[in-house]
């Protein structure tokens, strides 16, 4: 799954534009490791000199005996082909994926059953995204306790953080579980390019939450963020000052599932159009304090019901914006 299309995340197309044998050897293996005998890497169509480059190392792969009928002489076979999105933002929930590389539109499948199970043209599907498969070549060659060194509880290894947004100096830092928000965003990014006081930062893509200063020395691990209800995700850090509107922050998550929903589930689609004209009703002055526990409702609904993770999270940042910035929800100042 290279189907990166997280706001501020990179982490991905780094490692297929700088080292794409990294990828290819942890597929592959994976691929022996599971007696499969083909692989894809779904790419998305915004990464052109990643998909030119992925398919150069490919060929040379082929060509050194790595893939192919007789894997290093192993009498193993394992195939490897690049496969391009059509700039679908659910095609990186992976049942859509694999709708889409069967040539259909991409739609979520309800589980189960599990890709693991019935997968790819009906048959087992393991389905990982580029930095699990990308890990694969160090834990072979050290082994898992020295991957697992790094990190801290039940997160072990590092991860790719990837700055963006106000930031000073933006980019990609890997680093073992544990630093704090806080230093990331000050040792690492140097404070916002404005120079103006940080406001929110959203961790974890457009359907991450917006976390207020008081959640800043929260460490970066899963537990420690599912703690405080925000979510890792890819790893992407979006920092926002203090001339950002929340609100209108708050509304573009709802808008931003509106217009990428696959449609399948009611909760996600109609709650997601319904939730862009709660907000905007709250932010006219409306009605305002019905149309707010109207937009509680809605949110949790979604939640609950709908059927993946881009209906069930969309939430998220909304009510993070109506948790710590109210008022920059409430009619328009």
């Amino acid at each position: 799954n290279a189907d990166e299309g997280d706001s501020g995340t990179f982490a991905d197309r780094l490692v297929m534009e700088c080292d794409p044998f990294m990828l290819i050897e942890g597929m592959t293996i994976a691929g022996l490791a599971v007696h499969a005998t083909q692989g894809y890497i779904y790419l998305r169509s915004e990464y052109p000199v990643a998909h030119k480059l992925l398919n150069e190392a490919i060929g040379r792969a082929y060509a050194a005996g790595y893939l192919g009928d007789n894997v290093m002489g192993s009498g193993k076979r394992f195939d490897l082909e690049v496969r391009l999105g059509a700039e679908a933002y659910i095609c990186g929930e992976e049942t859509s994926l694999l709708d889409s590389l069967e040539g259909k539109r991409g739609l979520v499948r309800a589980k189960p059953p599990l890709p693991a199970i019935v997968g790819l043209f009906g048959k087992p599907t393991v389905v990982n995204n580029v930095l699990s498969f990308a890990a694969i070549p160090f834990i072979m060659s050290k082994g898992g306790q020295a991957y697992a060194d790094y990190g801290m509880g039940r997160s072990r290894g590092t991860l790719p953080l990837q700055l963006a947004g106000n930031v000073k100096q933006g980019g990609l830092v890997e680093l073992g579980f544990g630093i704090s928000l806080r230093e990331l965003m000050e040792d690492f990014g140097g404070g916002t390019l404005t120079g103006k006081p940080l406001k929110a930062v959203q961790v974890g893509g457009p359907l991450g939450a917006y976390m207020p200063e008081s959640q800043w020395d929260t460490l970066i691990d899963y537990e420690s963020f599912a703690a405080v209800g925000a979510v890792l995700g890819h790893g992407g850090v979006v920092m926002f000052d203090e001339t950002v509107d929340m609100g209108a922050q708050a509304r573009f998550s709802m808008e931003f599932c509106k217009i990428e929903s696959c449609g399948k589930c009611t909760p996600c689609r109609i709650g997601s159009t319904r939730g862009v004209e709660v907000i905007d009703r709250i932010r006219s002055g409306e009605n305002a304090d019905m149309n707010w526990d109207l937009l509680e409702d809605l949110c949790e609904t979604m939640i609950d019901g709908s059927l993946c993770a881009m209906g069930g999270m969309t939430p998220y940042p909304v009510q993070s914006v109506m948790k710590f910035f109210p008022e920059e929800l409430s009619a328009k100042r």
